[in-house]
């Protein structure tokens, strides 16, 4: 859940040794140090054989985001995973759900109370974090699209001109939740904050621009547009975990390698705050599927290894929430990893599965989706997911217009992988 943190307020960030930044730098760039516990990280290819064509990739990292995304609006902000798998009749979730379907219509955001924290959406729409993915390619579109590659420089993304697009869809249609960080930066834009000042100290990370991707053909451009498109946040970590998972998906993308390979190579060049968090997933992924480790024969394993990567979180609400379920970049960057990695060679599995943890997932979706759905392509994505996306001819009449996805570029690349 979006919770901003006030200065002189509630604050966590490890303290890490100089012995310990060395060991995890040096666990990360290594090999992996239990081999058996972890996918094969030799292949670029996706699990079905095939190696993705560049615009199945693009296409693939924004569709999937979304997919991700949507799949979790029936439990987002439910923390109590038994409860979500009580609901879908034991077993993972088959389908889009409305908020709270299975569920009495709401969900219990854990400190904040059983609602319905997306009202007006229905099955197959997109919690906010998706809504902001589908907003960022609208602006994109808008003021960059059906120019060819070669035609123009990539404009840099503008917030000032980004700005009366977001403010016309909070006031318009928009069905979702709205954060306590958008709230905050509308009402600052409204007191007429310089641009430089927006945003809040909220130490959630929120990935809007899974359509970046379309757009800039360059590492840094991705990153630019990562960190302005999250400009109702200004906390440190927040915006090191936004910048993280753009490295990410830019390098499976344009490089061909695998998540695992593309998560190492970019921690190592990485914050040693980023290197913990990273070496935290990645040793929890070789915990739980270690068949000699007592969490590998968990029932809910996946919701207590996000919970054991955490510390309990005090926010001054009714009750107190376990971080790695909840909004905070320090839960939800290990967490998105530890699914990525375990589940590399799912995509839907992964997606699937972060669901059924339930807190936050909406947040991790949005990671899992893109990066997943870069290794794998849009093909990945069945076709019954595709067709229940009620964002998807929306977003593909767009996408398409983008200059890496023009039909020039397309009709090079085009390939039996697209869906």
């Amino acid at each position: 859940m979006i919770m901003s943190i006030r200065r002189g307020g509630l604050r966590f960030l490890p303290i890490v040794s100089l012995a310990t930044n060395l060991r995890v730098a040096t666990l990360i760039t290594s090999s992996c140090h239990n081999p058996r516990s972890f996918v094969s990280a030799s292949s670029s290819s996706s699990s079905d054989g095939n190696d993705p064509s560049t615009p199945s990739r693009i296409r693939g990292a924004y569709f999937g985001a979304l997919v991700s995304d949507a799949l979790c609006l029936g439990s987002h902000y439910e923390y109590d995973a038994p409860k979500i798998k009580a609901a879908y009749d034991g077993k993972a979730i088959a389908q889009y759900m409305a908020p709270g379907e299975h569920m009495g219509g709401q969900t219990h955001g854990v400190g904040w109370g059983a609602r319905n924290y997306h009202p007006g959406t229905k099955s197959g729409d997109q919690t906010d974090y998706g809504e902001y993915n589908v907003l960022v390619l609208e602006y994109l579109a808008a003021n960059h699209g059906r120019q060819p590659q070669s035609a123009v420089a990539p404009r840099p993304f503008s917030v000032e001109e980004f700005i009366p697009i977001w403010q016309k869809r909070l006031t318009g249609d928009w069905k979702q939740w709205v954060c306590s960080q958008t709230k905050q930066t509308y009402q600052q834009i409204q007191q007429n904050e310089p641009l430089h000042r927006l945003g809040g100290n909220s130490n959630a990370m929120a990935l809007r621009y899974a359509s970046a991707f379309a757009y800039y053909d360059t590492e840094e451009a991705v990153v630019d547009t990562a960190k302005k498109s999250m400009f109702t946040h200004r906390e440190r970590t927040a915006l090191l975990g936004c910048e993280f998972f753009a490295r990410v998906t830019y390098r499976i993308i344009h490089q061909s390698i695998t998540p695992l390979e593309s998560i190492k190579g970019v921690a190592a060049e990485s914050d040693a705050w980023i290197q913990h968090k990273v070496q935290q997933a990645l040793d929890k992924v070789a915990e739980a599927t270690d068949v000699t480790n007592p969490l590998s024969s968990q029932e809910f394993i996946d919701d207590l290894a996000l919970t054991s990567m955490a510390r309990l979180w005090d926010v001054g609400k009714s009750e107190p929430i376990k971080v790695g379920k909840a909004s905070p970049t320090e839960g939800t960057l290990p967490g998105a990893i530890y699914f990525i990695v375990k589940y590399q060679n799912d995509f839907m599995e992964a997606a699937k599965a972060n669901v059924m943890v339930g807190g936050d997932n909406a947040s991790r979706s949005i990671a899992i989706g893109m990066v997943l759905g870069a290794y794998h392509g849009v093909g990945v994505i069945p076709l019954e997911f595709k067709d229940g996306l009620n964002q998807w001819q929306h977003s593909e009449d767009l996408l398409v217009t983008l200059p890496l996805l023009n039909s020039s570029v397309q009709s090079k690349e085009k390939s039996k992988d697209e869906l």
